[in-house]
């Protein structure tokens, strides 16, 4: 839950800068846009960061709760030592995350050209992609109430089902009332699976080296929205239309559902001592 109440700032923010990114464009050129959306991540974004305060140090009790293991006997990753980048896990749960992000990277980026292509207005279109920030902090904050109580896999895997099937209904979507209601919808989707990812890699690596493994996880999500986005634009320049970037985003959305389906879940076992700990390891 505390992972997609963080998230949702990301859908606040394409709440925000939607309209206003299209409002600058409208009075000024996209160059001058840029300039002052540039400038406020100087005068906004650096000033709050300093907000931020450290976590309290609060003496911890003796931790009894089930040690999370990694699968194929790799237990040596726990320590954060150069194993964990040969753990399949954390590499399983990246490519899936990569396959999500090229899933949604695609109709994300798009969606303002797409609805203009369709005939909709400049401020209209660009509203889209500001009311599906505005639902997808519905997603994040809903995926985690239903992660915290039912597991946060099987709750990837459900949301990933549910993205797949929201991007196909694209390819019937023509005029301004339906692509609104898909945007929504489609905020809803994306936005559920993006704090899940955290809370997966953490479910397998536990907290010592959790920044290490969700910075492998998010380092491969990152190329995967990078070439979606790419990719929707080289689809639509050569073809002339969407309609093919969102056949390739559903096929690749329905192979994030497979890949996150055989995720394996991580070994626990109840580790009291330290002779329990080596023989743990030793195994």
């Amino acid at each position: 839950m505390a992972a997609a109440i963080v998230s949702a700032g990301n859908g606040f923010g394409i709440l925000a800068l939607s309209p206003l990114s299209r409002w600058l464009i409208n009075q000024f050129d996209w160059r001058t846009a840029l300039l002052i959306l540039g400038d406020l991540a100087w005068i906004v974004v650096i000033p709050t960061a300093f907000l931020l305060r450290g976590a309290p140090h609060t003496t911890r009790r003796a931790d009894t709760r089930p040690t999370i293991g990694v699968p194929n006997g790799l237990a040596g990753a726990a320590k954060g030592g150069t194993s964990i980048f040969l753990a399949w896990p954390v590499w399983a749960i990246g490519v899936t995350h990569f396959a999500c992000c090229a899933t949604h990277s695609g109709p994300i980026f798009h969606m303002v050209s797409h609805a203009i292509d369709k005939g909709v207005a400049g401020m209209p279109a660009a509203a889209l992609l500001g009311m599906s920030g505005l639902s997808s902090i519905l997603g994040r904050v809903g995926a985690g109430v239903v992660a915290d109580r039912y597991g946060a896999k099987q709750t990837l895997v459900a949301m990933l089902t549910f993205q797949a099937a929201i991007v196909a209904l694209y390819l019937v979507a023509h005029d301004l009332a339906t692509l609104t209601v898909l945007g929504l919808v489609f905020g809803v989707a994306y936005g559920a699976v993006m704090p899940l990812y955290a809370v997966v890699t953490r479910e397998y690596f536990g907290e010592k080296i959790l920044g290490t493994a969700y910075g492998i996880v998010f380092f491969i999500s990152c190329i995967g929205m990078g070439l979606g986005s790419w990719g929707g634009g080289v689809i639509h320049d050569a073809l002339g239309t969407y309609q093919w970037l969102f056949i390739a985003s559903t096929a690749i959305g329905l192979m994030a559902v497979i890949m996150g389906i055989t995720l394996r879940p991580p070994i626990r076992v109840v580790s009291r001592t330290p002779v329990d700990r080596l023989a743990l390891e030793r195994r």
